[in-house]
């Protein structure tokens, strides 16, 4: 198990934490991984954040119209470079 003692940076208006090589190699983080942090009691857990890709028909499933703003095109006119 890996473990380190680091201190906690000022980075812009937030606080960071560099995770060493080992820890991170441990762990199976990589560069550029989305992960969630958590406050968990006094704990704060870091998570890998599952981004496998969503399917046509789950994104549609997923769209709620009234929190993206309904249709975008609410005329059938044809309007401007779409004319043929």
């Amino acid at each position: 198990m890996s473990e380190a003692v680091l201190d906690i940076k000022q980075w812009g208006n937030s606080l960071g934490v560099r995770l060493p090589a080992a820890v991170a190699r441990e762990a199976h983080l990589r560069v550029d991984q989305r992960v969630r942090v958590t406050v968990e009691g006094d704990q704060v857990v870091i998570r890998p954040v599952d981004v496998s890709r969503l399917t046509l028909e789950q994104r549609v499933a997923a769209y709620d119209v009234k929190r993206h703003g309904g249709e975008q095109m609410t005329t059938t006119e044809a309007v401007g470079a779409e004319r043929w």
